[in-house]
């Protein structure tokens, strides 16, 4: 039985790592704990090493970007079912394709939903100015994803802003980007940013772009989950936008312009054939 620990920072390679060893080695997936970020303790700790690398590992591209993202799922038996999936292609090399496989319809189901955290955390983050002084503007941001997805988001703010140093803490990883450097370090609790001047102006455009007459709650609801309303600045006026759009509508309605009457006379005249 081998205990496999994987770290919280550099989960996928050492998973990866870890894999390829296992498999190499013909380990089959009832004989492996896998120990995300200490989770078990001491109860199923098992000095046991790791297999060496004994020959190249081959597996499907398919399987390979799959894994990258799966790994980033907050299902604790995420690497388990990923390893059982790897054992199985040994024999099965089409299995990838398989669409009516059980296993592999789950997987591709945590694919997504580590695919959507990623699109989440990408327009929810909010900044705010630190106002430090220094030759690079200084920001920072609180956010709490639904999966460990942190790591493979940061690179896309390193390229965004890259002009900046910037912090995104969370309860699971904190991201930071100084002179130009990404690293990542152990989760935190919400820090006390300072009020930023910029989140009004920011209020205000976004009910100054809201249409009423287009409202879809349950379209909004699922684009802008609730979870996330608490640490987003412009979720305070939803609830007034929301409760004043059939009025807003209305008086839209009363507000549209109206043809002359020598205009709609002539455009009933064309409509008969231009008598």
């Amino acid at each position: 039985m081998y205990t496999v620990p994987l770290p919280r920072i550099g989960t996928d390679i050492a998973w990866r790592d870890a894999a390829k060893r296992l498999i190499g080695a013909g380990v089959s997936p009832e004989d492996i704990l896998w120990d995300f970020d200490n989770e078990m303790g001491e109860l199923f700790a098992i000095d046991t090493p790791l297999p060496p690398v004994t020959r190249r590992i081959k597996a499907p591209q398919s399987f390979v970007e799959m894994a990258n993202w799966v790994v980033w799922h907050k299902d604790p038996q995420r690497f388990a079912r990923l390893y059982a999936m790897l054992w199985r292609l040994r024999h099965q090399p089409g299995l990838m394709q398989d669409r009516a496989d059980a296993d592999l319809a789950k997987l591709r189901q945590m694919e997504k939903g580590v695919h959507r955290c990623k699109h989440k955390m990408k327009a929810f983050v909010r900044f705010r100015d630190l106002r430090q002084g220094g030759d690079r503007r200084s920001f920072a941001a609180w956010f709490e994803p639904t999966h460990h997805t942190v790591e493979p988001t940061a690179p896309f703010f390193a390229r965004r802003f890259a002009d900046m140093d910037w912090m995104i803490a969370t309860p699971d990883v904190t991201a930071q980007f100084i002179d130009g450097n990404l690293t990542f370090h152990p989760g935190q609790p919400k820090p006390d940013l300072p009020e930023d001047a910029t989140e009004a102006l920011w209020g205000t455009y976004f009910c100054n772009i809201f249409n009423p007459a287009r409202l879809k709650v349950s379209a909004m609801t699922s684009e802008m989950p609730k979870k996330y309303w608490k640490n987003l600045p412009e979720a305070q006026h939803i609830h007034d936008l929301i409760a004043g759009a059939e009025a807003k509508v209305q008086q839209m309605r009363d507000a549209a312009p109206t043809l002359p009457p020598e205009r709609v006379a002539k455009i009933k005249r064309q409509l008969r054939g231009g008598d």
